[in-house]
Protein backbone atom coordinates (compact mmCIF):
# COMPACT_ATOMS: atom_id res chain seq x y z
CA UNK A 1 0.00 0.00 0.00
CA UNK A 2 1.02 3.88 -0.70
CA UNK A 3 2.39 5.78 2.08
CA UNK A 4 0.09 8.66 2.55
CA UNK A 5 0.91 12.02 2.41
CA UNK A 6 -0.75 14.47 4.90
CA UNK A 7 -0.65 18.10 5.70
CA UNK A 8 -0.12 20.21 8.45
CA UNK A 9 -2.44 22.43 10.49
CA UNK A 10 -2.87 26.02 10.39
CA UNK A 11 -2.23 27.02 14.45
CA UNK A 12 -3.53 30.54 15.80
CA UNK A 13 -0.51 32.89 17.14
CA UNK A 14 1.02 31.96 19.86
CA UNK A 15 0.13 35.19 22.11
CA UNK A 16 -3.47 34.22 21.45
CA UNK A 17 -3.17 30.74 22.58
CA UNK A 18 -1.74 32.14 25.86
CA UNK A 19 -4.51 33.79 26.56
CA UNK A 20 -6.78 30.94 27.01
CA UNK A 21 -4.74 29.34 29.82
CA UNK A 22 -6.84 30.10 32.47
CA UNK A 23 -9.75 30.37 30.02
CA UNK A 24 -12.20 27.22 31.64
CA UNK A 25 -14.64 24.84 29.16
CA UNK A 26 -17.93 26.67 30.63
CA UNK A 27 -17.10 30.06 30.48
CA UNK A 28 -15.87 29.52 26.67
CA UNK A 29 -19.38 27.53 25.90
CA UNK A 30 -21.21 30.36 27.49
CA UNK A 31 -19.47 33.39 25.30
CA UNK A 32 -19.68 31.12 22.16
CA UNK A 33 -23.42 30.93 22.92
CA UNK A 34 -23.10 35.17 22.77
CA UNK A 35 -20.88 34.97 19.70
CA UNK A 36 -23.33 32.68 17.78
CA UNK A 37 -22.49 29.29 18.34
CA UNK A 38 -24.93 27.47 20.42
CA UNK A 39 -23.27 24.46 21.05
CA UNK A 40 -19.59 24.02 20.98
CA UNK A 41 -19.66 20.97 23.41
CA UNK A 42 -17.85 17.64 22.09
CA UNK A 43 -20.65 15.65 23.89
CA UNK A 44 -19.51 12.00 24.51
CA UNK A 45 -15.54 11.95 25.60
CA UNK A 46 -15.46 13.09 29.73
CA UNK A 47 -12.25 14.10 31.35
CA UNK A 48 -9.93 10.99 32.45
CA UNK A 49 -7.58 12.97 33.94
CA UNK A 50 -8.87 14.92 36.66
CA UNK A 51 -7.68 18.30 37.50
CA UNK A 52 -5.94 18.58 33.70
CA UNK A 53 -6.71 21.42 31.98
CA UNK A 54 -5.40 22.52 27.92
CA UNK A 55 -5.87 24.87 25.52
CA UNK A 56 -3.91 24.05 22.19
CA UNK A 57 -4.75 23.50 18.23
CA UNK A 58 -6.64 20.76 16.92
CA UNK A 59 -5.08 18.04 14.95
CA UNK A 60 -7.74 16.04 13.66
CA UNK A 61 -8.16 12.42 12.59
CA UNK A 62 -10.74 10.86 10.68
CA UNK A 63 -12.00 7.12 11.19
CA UNK A 64 -14.39 5.24 8.74
CA UNK A 65 -16.01 2.14 8.79
CA UNK A 66 -13.71 -0.80 7.91
CA UNK A 67 -13.74 -1.95 3.98
CA UNK A 68 -11.53 -4.83 2.85
CA UNK A 69 -10.85 -3.22 -0.46
CA UNK A 70 -9.95 -0.08 1.89
CA UNK A 71 -8.01 -1.73 4.37
CA UNK A 72 -6.89 -4.74 5.06
CA UNK A 73 -3.06 -4.32 7.36
CA UNK A 74 -2.80 -5.85 10.44
CA UNK A 75 -1.75 -4.01 13.38
CA UNK A 76 1.97 -4.24 12.97
CA UNK A 77 1.41 -4.15 9.02
CA UNK A 78 3.33 -1.86 7.01
CA UNK A 79 2.98 0.67 10.27
CA UNK A 80 3.57 3.58 7.40
CA UNK A 81 0.36 3.04 5.98
CA UNK A 82 -1.75 3.72 8.81
CA UNK A 83 -2.81 7.16 9.47
CA UNK A 84 -3.31 7.73 12.81
CA UNK A 85 0.45 7.26 12.81
CA UNK A 86 0.91 9.69 10.30
CA UNK A 87 -1.76 12.59 12.50
CA UNK A 88 0.82 12.16 15.57
CA UNK A 89 3.94 13.25 13.17
CA UNK A 90 2.41 16.73 12.55
CA UNK A 91 2.62 17.28 16.35
CA UNK A 92 3.93 20.51 17.81
CA UNK A 93 3.93 21.56 21.47
CA UNK A 94 0.32 22.58 22.94
CA UNK A 95 -1.03 20.60 20.05
CA UNK A 96 -4.98 18.66 20.62
CA UNK A 97 -5.37 15.77 18.91
CA UNK A 98 -9.22 15.32 17.98
CA UNK A 99 -10.34 12.20 17.57
CA UNK A 100 -13.76 11.00 15.54
CA UNK A 101 -13.70 7.40 15.84
CA UNK A 102 -17.43 6.89 15.10
CA UNK A 103 -18.06 6.66 19.02
CA UNK A 104 -16.70 3.10 18.94
CA UNK A 105 -16.19 1.37 22.36
CA UNK A 106 -14.23 -1.67 20.82
CA UNK A 107 -11.14 0.26 19.11
CA UNK A 108 -8.10 1.49 20.99
CA UNK A 109 -7.21 4.48 18.88
CA UNK A 110 -3.74 5.17 20.70
CA UNK A 111 -1.93 2.86 23.32
CA UNK A 112 0.96 4.41 26.09
CA UNK A 113 3.31 4.08 22.99
CA UNK A 114 1.85 6.22 20.45
CA UNK A 115 0.85 8.86 22.94
CA UNK A 116 4.49 8.87 24.67
CA UNK A 117 5.54 9.61 21.31
CA UNK A 118 2.42 12.37 21.02
CA UNK A 119 3.74 13.53 24.92
CA UNK A 120 7.64 14.05 23.45
CA UNK A 121 6.59 16.09 20.86
CA UNK A 122 4.99 18.38 23.03
CA UNK A 123 1.36 17.14 22.46
CA UNK A 124 -0.90 17.93 25.23
CA UNK A 125 -4.40 16.51 25.22
CA UNK A 126 -6.20 14.19 23.14
CA UNK A 127 -9.88 14.38 22.76
CA UNK A 128 -11.40 10.97 21.41
CA UNK A 129 -14.90 9.71 20.77
CA UNK A 130 -13.97 6.32 21.01
CA UNK A 131 -11.30 4.94 23.08
CA UNK A 132 -7.64 4.06 23.37
CA UNK A 133 -6.07 1.38 25.51
CA UNK A 134 -3.15 0.75 27.84
CA UNK A 135 -5.14 3.66 29.83
CA UNK A 136 -3.59 2.53 33.28
CA UNK A 137 -0.01 3.56 32.15
CA UNK A 138 -1.23 5.91 29.35
CA UNK A 139 -3.23 8.14 32.28
CA UNK A 140 -0.10 8.70 34.29
CA UNK A 141 2.05 10.58 31.01
CA UNK A 142 0.78 13.57 31.53
CA UNK A 143 -1.24 13.67 28.60
CA UNK A 144 -5.03 15.29 28.75
CA UNK A 145 -7.59 12.64 28.02
CA UNK A 146 -11.06 13.66 27.01
CA UNK A 147 -12.27 9.40 26.42
CA UNK A 148 -15.48 7.34 25.86
CA UNK A 149 -13.96 4.83 27.29
CA UNK A 150 -11.02 2.16 27.02
CA UNK A 151 -10.68 -1.63 25.81
CA UNK A 152 -7.84 -3.28 25.42
CA UNK A 153 -7.96 -3.95 21.17
CA UNK A 154 -6.35 -2.04 18.94
CA UNK A 155 -6.81 0.70 16.26
CA UNK A 156 -8.28 -1.27 13.81
CA UNK A 157 -8.84 -4.75 15.48
CA UNK A 158 -12.34 -4.52 14.69
CA UNK A 159 -14.92 -2.50 12.66
CA UNK A 160 -13.25 1.05 11.74
CA UNK A 161 -9.97 2.44 10.17
CA UNK A 162 -7.89 5.18 10.08
CA UNK A 163 -9.06 7.19 6.90
CA UNK A 164 -8.20 10.70 6.63
CA UNK A 165 -5.91 13.41 9.01
CA UNK A 166 -6.19 17.25 9.36
CA UNK A 167 -9.65 17.35 7.80
CA UNK A 168 -12.99 18.63 8.94
CA UNK A 169 -14.56 16.11 11.53
CA UNK A 170 -17.31 15.47 13.53
CA UNK A 171 -16.45 14.44 16.84
CA UNK A 172 -19.12 13.56 18.96
CA UNK A 173 -21.54 15.00 16.45
CA UNK A 174 -19.71 18.42 16.87
CA UNK A 175 -17.77 19.77 13.92
CA UNK A 176 -14.26 20.29 14.45
CA UNK A 177 -12.08 22.20 11.69
CA UNK A 178 -8.21 21.13 11.83
CA UNK A 179 -6.91 24.46 13.69
CA UNK A 180 -9.36 25.25 16.30
CA UNK A 181 -8.42 26.02 19.49
CA UNK A 182 -9.76 23.06 21.96
CA UNK A 183 -10.30 24.02 25.90
CA UNK A 184 -11.18 21.50 27.44
CA UNK A 185 -10.80 20.67 31.39
CA UNK A 186 -13.40 18.65 33.66
CA UNK A 187 -16.27 19.26 32.08
CA UNK A 188 -15.25 18.40 28.59
CA UNK A 189 -13.82 20.03 25.95
CA UNK A 190 -15.10 22.81 23.90
CA UNK A 191 -14.08 23.94 20.34
CA UNK A 192 -13.23 27.63 19.85
CA UNK A 193 -13.46 28.40 16.00
CA UNK A 194 -10.18 30.30 15.44
CA UNK A 195 -11.68 33.38 13.51
CA UNK A 196 -13.72 33.64 17.20
CA UNK A 197 -10.59 33.31 19.48
CA UNK A 198 -9.47 37.05 19.64
CA UNK A 199 -13.01 38.00 20.76
CA UNK A 200 -13.61 34.83 22.54
CA UNK A 201 -10.56 35.85 24.99
CA UNK A 202 -11.31 39.50 25.37
CA UNK A 203 -15.11 38.66 26.71
CA UNK A 204 -13.95 36.26 28.31
CA UNK A 205 -11.71 38.12 30.77
CA UNK A 206 -14.42 40.42 31.37
CA UNK A 207 -16.98 37.98 32.31
CA UNK A 208 -13.81 35.97 34.84
CA UNK A 209 -13.21 39.78 36.64
CA UNK A 210 -16.93 40.49 37.14
CA UNK A 211 -17.13 36.75 38.11
CA UNK A 212 -14.75 36.79 40.89
CA UNK A 213 -16.32 40.21 42.24
CA UNK A 214 -19.35 38.53 42.86
CA UNK A 215 -18.20 35.25 43.92
CA UNK A 216 -16.70 37.70 46.82
CA UNK A 217 -20.19 39.46 47.24
CA UNK A 218 -21.90 36.58 47.60
CA UNK A 219 -19.44 34.31 49.69
CA UNK A 220 -20.08 37.71 52.16
CA UNK A 221 -24.14 36.91 52.11
CA UNK A 222 -24.55 39.28 48.74
CA UNK A 223 -27.97 39.08 47.23
CA UNK A 224 -28.05 36.58 44.78
CA UNK A 225 -30.41 38.75 42.50
CA UNK A 226 -27.90 41.93 42.41
CA UNK A 227 -24.59 39.73 41.62
CA UNK A 228 -25.30 37.18 39.75
CA UNK A 229 -25.64 37.94 37.06
CA UNK A 230 -24.57 41.58 37.44
CA UNK A 231 -26.95 43.71 37.10
CA UNK A 232 -26.75 47.69 36.23
CA UNK A 233 -27.56 49.04 39.90
CA UNK A 234 -24.23 46.88 41.09
CA UNK A 235 -22.14 48.57 38.55
CA UNK A 236 -20.64 51.35 40.42
CA UNK A 237 -19.77 48.90 43.04
CA UNK A 238 -17.74 46.66 40.55
CA UNK A 239 -15.92 49.13 38.68
CA UNK A 240 -14.71 50.68 42.25
CA UNK A 241 -13.64 47.08 43.01
CA UNK A 242 -11.68 47.27 39.72
CA UNK A 243 -9.98 50.60 40.76
CA UNK A 244 -9.23 49.48 44.11
CA UNK A 245 -7.37 46.12 42.36
CA UNK A 246 -5.30 48.39 40.31
CA UNK A 247 -3.94 50.11 42.87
Amino acid sequence: MKIPETQDIDRPPADLLARFADISSATASGQLKHLGISDSHIAGPTARTPGNKVAGPALTLQFMPQREDQYSADEYDDPEVQLHRHCLYHTQPGDVVVVDARGSMTSGVFGEMMLTYFLGRGGVGAVIDGCIRDFPSASQLGVGLWLRGTTPNFHTQTTIFPFAVNVPIACGDTLVMPGDIIVADDDGAVVVPQQLAAQLADDAGEHDEWEEFARERLREGGDLRRYYPLIDAARPEYEEWKRGRAN
